[in-house]
């Protein structure tokens, strides 16, 4: 892997992901620099979400290497806000809206229940109102619609301001209505941080993003503006 220069974030080199028998990703190298706004797409079951893990290091590749960077220096971690497929999460938990967005502020710290501060409590408040979800703080998400979930989840991908985002599969449930706010969301956190986006809906997303990639299996970049398939690519 050549050496990197200081706009490279994360390099994944040769990775394969095997499940049994099941072949997910086979030796996918790729590079994401700071700034870039990736846009994936590919059919189901082609290694995408496998291949956001991978990259997150929730999997460990069967083989080949994940690596970030940070002003051209080998990091361990990097500020990471992640939207996982709803699919993942498991809703019979007891915790409530507003908790769940203020979660993106802790990490995995037991800590943060209870009393904020009044200017984490005002970031909090103004995440759930550009998420729509305000009026349901306090609701239990086992109570939630899938799309009511899946705005609360992205309050929590994004409420930290992290330097890359995440989004598998962001406009899944979400409510017709609802859809335009998401497009904007994408577009602002474009304008301020590294976006690596997973969509079966490429028609707007594919006009904001710089980069596109296949993924079925393998990884192929695309120079078309609208792609599904790797023949539609230039």
């Amino acid at each position: 892997m050549r050496s990197p220069d200081n706009d490279l974030i994360i390099a994944a080199g040769h990775i394969t992901v095997e499940y049994g028998s099941a072949l997910a990703l086979d030796d996918v190298s790729l590079e994401i620099n700071a700034g870039d706004f990736v846009a994936i797409t590919g059919p189901n079951g082609g290694g995408k979400s496998t291949l956001l893990k991978t990259l997150l290091k929730l999997i460990k590749p069967t083989s080949g290497t994940v690596e970030y960077y940070e002003n051209g220096a080998s990091v361990e971690s990097l500020h990471i806000g992640y939207l996982p497929q709803k699919s993942n999460i498991d809703n019979r938990f007891p915790i409530t809206v507003e908790e769940v967005v203020a979660s993106g502020l802790y990490g995995d710290s037991r800590n943060w229940r209870g009393k904020f501060s009044d200017a984490v409590q005002e970031k909090i408040d103004s995440t759930l109102r550009l998420m729509g979800v305000a009026d349901l703080r306090k609701r239990v998400i086992g109570s939630l619609s899938g799309g009511q979930l899946q705005r609360t989840l992205l309050g929590r991908a994004v409420i930290s301001d992290p330097g890359i985002v995440v989004l598998d599969e962001p406009l899944s449930y979400v409510d017709h209505n609802f859809i335009e706010q998401i497009y904007k969301i994408v577009e602002d956190i474009s304008h301020h941080a590294t976006l690596i986006l997973v969509s079966h809906e490429m028609t707007v997303i594919s006009e904001m993003a710089n980069r596109h990639w296949i993924v079925d299996h393998t990884l192929h970049e695309c120079h078309a503006s609208h792609h599904y398939l790797k023949t539609e690519c230039d």
